[in-house]
């Protein structure tokens, strides 16, 4: 990546994109894109314009409405990476009720190929490469292809869509799969120092097999390499711990109002994964990184759907203004 060193950083995006079919309290709304290569890449072109976006998908057109990539194409989103097919695109319904979220599969797009990688991403590879399946769409063959084939890339996980079962009805739950589990600490130990891992608060409970936050933080502080490893915890903030480094306690900031947590996540890894791959990587640096990207969370459950990413000045004077959730 030396020849990069004058050109705006690269980040690429790996994973399924969806439709997401939103029901809130019995009413229906109009499909939408989602999927975390879209929240996370959208929230990239708006924080900065000073970094090249990419994502490797696969559509399936039987049920795609092209339309609802025009908002990735405004932002100059490099999307040579989507192959499309004669068969039904990942598709969710999203049911909320009684402030609960119930997610169902109901059609999945094929597995994704690195041999669908264009040959203009392998000639200028990306910096950051972000794993972020739905549903199980990147195995870990895939994985190893990857590494090999950028052996200098940060490598983000979303830990969600490696985790996530799904039942004959598509329903999508967390629960304890050995399987499902022995893969993610396959995949951890298999990428290394270069890993930074993102999970919420159960998923990290599933993979660690502890439910307290220390316990669970301590499990992952003691791995043999030095992946930085990143729990969020929606209202009380998020912690972010590495090997032989202190435990970070990151406050979620307040939002103006709560429309939809759908995303935040995802923005939360991206913004976090630009500014680590801008900094010194000191663990002051990781800790600025970490308001950032909560801050840049608390943006965007103000709006519903992709509506809600910001610009990094308004991120930063959020920062800067302190005001936490209690």
């Amino acid at each position: 990546m030396d020849d990069q060193k004058d050109e705006k950083p690269s980040i690429l995006f790996i994973g399924h994109m969806a439709i997401d079919r939103t029901i809130r309290f019995k009413k229906s709304f109009k499909p939408s894109l989602g999927g975390s290569v879209s929240y996370g890449s959208l929230a990239l072109s708006k924080y900065s314009q000073e970094v090249k976006i990419r994502i490797l998908s696969h559509i399936g057109n039987l049920n795609f409405n092209q339309k609802l990539l025009r908002k990735l194409k405004k932002k100059n989103i490099d999307l040579k990476g989507i192959k499309r097919s004669n068969t039904y695109n990942t598709t969710f319904m999203l049911d909320y009720s009684n402030h609960e979220r119930i997610l169902t599969l109901e059609s999945r797009s094929p597995d994704l190929d690195y041999k669908d990688i264009p040959k203009s991403y392998l000639e200028k590879p990306p910096q950051i490469i972000v794993l972020v399946p739905l549903c199980n769409e990147i195995t870990f063959e895939f994985i190893k292809k990857i590494i090999n084939i950028f052996p200098k890339a940060l490598i983000g996980i979303d830990v969600q869509g490696f985790i996530r079962k799904v039942d004959p009805q598509g329903v999508v739950s967390y629960t304890h799969d050995d399987n499902l589990i022995s893969n993610m600490k396959k995949i951890i130990n298999l990428i290394g120092d270069r890993l930074i891992l993102k999970g919420s608060e159960v998923e990290m409970q599933l993979i660690s097999g502890y439910n307290e936050y220390d316990e669970i933080m301590n499990f992952f502080s003691i791995s043999d390499t030095h992946s930085i490893f990143i729990m969020t915890l929606g209202e009380k903030g998020s912690w972010v711990v590495k090997n032989e480094q202190q435990l970070l306690k990151i406050p979620a900031f307040k939002p103006k109002r709560v429309q939809d947590e759908t995303g935040a996540g995802d923005v939360y890894l991206a913004i976090f994964l630009l500014e680590y791959l801008l900094s010194d990587k000191k663990w002051d640096a990781v800790e600025r990184a970490a308001y950032l990207a909560s801050a840049a969370a608390s943006f965007l459950v103000e709006e519903k759907g992709i509506n809600g990413v910001e610009t990094k000045k308004k991120i930063t004077k959020r920062v800067q203004r302190k005001n936490y959730l209690a």
